[in-house]
């Protein structure tokens, strides 16, 4: 897949979540784009390609990265104590839980099949459903970590 598909996707992204405060960063690299908001890069959002049973897909959502277990296992404890907020807005296709190939860290994320790197069409739909996790979590993550 080329890179330029993230660089569709962050491009798209960027108008859905104009409305959503704080300082948005984000970063396109060969296999996906991740945004985060202030300094919290170890909690951010991101679509990439991962393998999932030897194959390539789209993960789509939002990591709690920090080097500790537990630190994720909290943020994800905080969210889950949320979950009527936003699941409606993601609906049941969001799974809460152990990140896709990395043990310690978690996720709220959708697996999809690999995209064409050929179609504008789903880079916009994969950016609108980042947006959908971005809209539906920030708020809530942000007031959880007071």
């Amino acid at each position: 897949m080329e890179p330029r598909f993230f660089e569709i996707v962050r491009d798209a992204f960027e108008g859905f979540v104009a409305g959503v405060g704080g300082r948005r960063n984000s970063y396109v690299h060969n296999r996906g784009l991740k945004v985060w908001f202030d300094d919290d890069s170890r909690e951010h959002y991101e679509s990439q390609l991962i393998r999932v049973d030897g194959e390539v897909q789209l993960e789509i959502g939002f990591h709690a990265e920090h080097p500790k277990a537990v630190q994720n296992d909290e943020v994800l404890r905080r969210l889950l104590a949320v979950e009527p907020v936003w699941r409606p807005e993601l609906g049941d296709d969001a799974v809460a839980g152990d990140f896709i190939g990395r043990a310690g860290w978690r996720r709220i994320s959708e697996v999809w099949p690999a995209p064409d790197s050929e179609v504008i069409d789903e880079a916009i739909e994969a950016a609108a459903r980042l947006a959908d996790y971005v809209i539906a979590l920030e708020p809530v993550r942000r007031l959880a970590n007071g």
